[in-house]
């Protein structure tokens, strides 16, 4: 995030999204010789009634204050959505003066007892899809929802979410994207400054779809994933906020195959308790019994 936390994050913004605009579809004649993908600069500048030489300013960094009809005007010739266009304007409010200092993730005891009660695969996620807790229900439908474990390093550097997942490349796309929307201005956080070098130097799939700059949210929703033991299984996702984390549950139709499988899965998952990842790396760190 290099280029980010210099603090031209709306200027490598703007510039990403109008390199995915064609003329065609901002209305223009697609014309000859075009040596960038996408809109030029003076382009934008035109159908949003800006000169040339302030957009130019606004995507060097050089104006990082634009008016919010400046922002709307460019949200509309860009094509935004309203996630889209509610992390553009984002982009441009004030940043505190002082370094905001965000408290530790930390799952609640009452979740914990939660997590034990439910008989559905649930897990508690941080802001990086860092893994905290999880039951066994949810080890059992995924070995890689155990709590250490980061959901968007498995999706894309482990070979068998690639077998897990019915659409791997829309899920890669999704969770990508979600994680630049909850990054935000919040470039200088070290823990997603430590993920996005990591998953930039090894996966070349990260690497195309963080240049894309897509911003999106990964709340409720649906999913077909292929277990190795029990098949094919359709999923509802839910995601509950809790203080700082999140708590996500996955849960089938009533009366469904995927319902039936899911309690075959339950004969099959560990009795051991979900463990926080603190709790796993103070246990490891205890010394042996001679």
């Amino acid at each position: 995030m290099k280029d980010e936390g210099s603090g031209n994050q709306l200027g490598s913004y703007l510039r990403a999204r109008r390199e995915l605009v064609s003329p065609a579809q901002a209305g223009l004649p697609p014309g000859g010789n075009r040596r960038v993908p996408g809109l030029r600069r003076e382009e934008v500048a035109l159908l949003a009634g800006l000169s040339p030489d302030y957009y130019l300013r606004l995507e060097r960094g050089r104006d990082k204050k634009p008016s919010p009809q400046v922002l709307e005007s460019l949200a509309r010739i860009l094509q935004l959505d309203d996630v889209e266009r509610t992390y553009l304007l984002g982009l441009a409010a004030a940043r505190p003066s002082a370094p905001r200092r965000k408290r530790p993730e930390h799952v609640p005891a009452r979740v914990h007892e939660l997590l034990a009660h439910l008989q559905i695969p649930a897990f508690v996620e941080g802001r990086a899809f860092d893994v905290l807790a999880s039951n066994p229900m949810a080890v059992a439908l995924s070995p890689r929802l155990r709590p250490g474990q980061n959901r968007l390093r498995s999706l894309l550097l482990d070979p068998e979410e690639r077998a897990f997942h019915q659409d791997w490349t829309k899920a890669t796309a999704d969770f990508v994207a979600a994680l630049r929307t909850t990054i935000g201005d919040d470039t200088d956080n070290v823990r997603f400054v430590e993920l996005v070098g990591e998953l930039a130097l090894s996966s070349q799939r990260f690497r195309t779809l963080w240049a894309r700059h897509d911003v999106r949210t990964l709340d409720g929703g649906t999913t077909t994933v292929h277990h190795p033991v029990v098949g094919e299984l359709h999923l509802h996702r839910d995601k509950l906020p809790v203080d700082d984390v999140i708590l996500v549950v996955y849960y089938p139709d009533k009366d469904s195959d995927s319902e039936e499988k899911l309690r075959l899965l339950a004969s099959l998952a560990h009795t051991e308790p979900a463990r926080t990842a603190h709790d796993r790396t103070a246990h490891s760190r205890r010394p042996k019994t001679p």
